[in-house]
């Protein structure tokens, strides 16, 4: 992802699914039914697109409201990550994402851990998901939990203080606990590395 959104008009492109597709429009609000909506930028590429069975859409706040949401980030034409969770909201012309409950954010183009949260907030313009509340990264090697989280555009998940870390054993049991302050895990090359805000790095762990 690039700054070149900040430039860049978002069109917004809306499929209806199949089956009782219903909207009722009141004085400001619409109920939508199976609700299937792609996001591209003024140059065809596709930003996201976005699922739910029951949304609304608030024509005063120009604001979606959705439940039950899955989302697909595209990077070119693949997609590069799939996010759930158990409610969200699209505002400010669907250049904000913010979704709430059970997050789930998991990796396609990396066959590594998933990502866990209470909340996710992305604006397009950034290159940066964050996220916050009970943060929980898993692999088959390492468990990592923080109150917050970001993740950039190279793959780099930092993980705020506090950080508690689970190292598995070989038969994915827990083999050590450690707690530190800050952490970065790399998706790509799958190391760990720690150290204070205002000190050196303390350590690196290659798996």
């Amino acid at each position: 992802m690039s700054n070149i959104y900040r430039l860049i008009f978002i069109i917004p492109f809306f499929i209806l699914g199949c089956g009782s597709n219903v909207i009722e429009q009141g004085k400001a609000l619409k109920k939508i039914n199976s609700l299937d909506m792609n996001i591209y930028a003024k140059n065809g590429d596709k930003i996201y697109s976005i699922k739910s069975p029951y949304s609304s859409y608030d024509n005063d706040s120009q604001k979606f409201q959705l439940e039950e949401t899955t989302i697909n980030i595209f990077n070119g034409e693949e997609i590069k990550y799939v996010i759930s969770s158990n409610e969200s909201t699209l505002s400010q012309n669907n250049t904000l994402v913010e979704l709430k409950g059970n997050v789930k954010l998991k990796s396609i183009t990396q066959n590594d851990g998933d990502l866990y949260a209470d909340n996710f907030i992305w604006n397009i313009e950034d290159n940066n998901y964050l996220l916050t509340g009970n943060i929980k990264y898993e692999t088959k090697k390492v468990v990592l939990y923080s109150p917050k989280a970001k993740l950039d555009s190279e793959n780099i998940i930092e993980f705020f203080n506090p950080v508690k870390y689970i190292i598995k054993s070989d038969n994915n049991e827990k083999k050590f606990e450690i707690n530190s302050e800050n952490a970065f895990y790399n998706i790509k090359t799958e190391s760990l590395i720690f150290g204070a805000k205002d000190e050196r790095v303390r350590s690196i762990i290659n798996f």
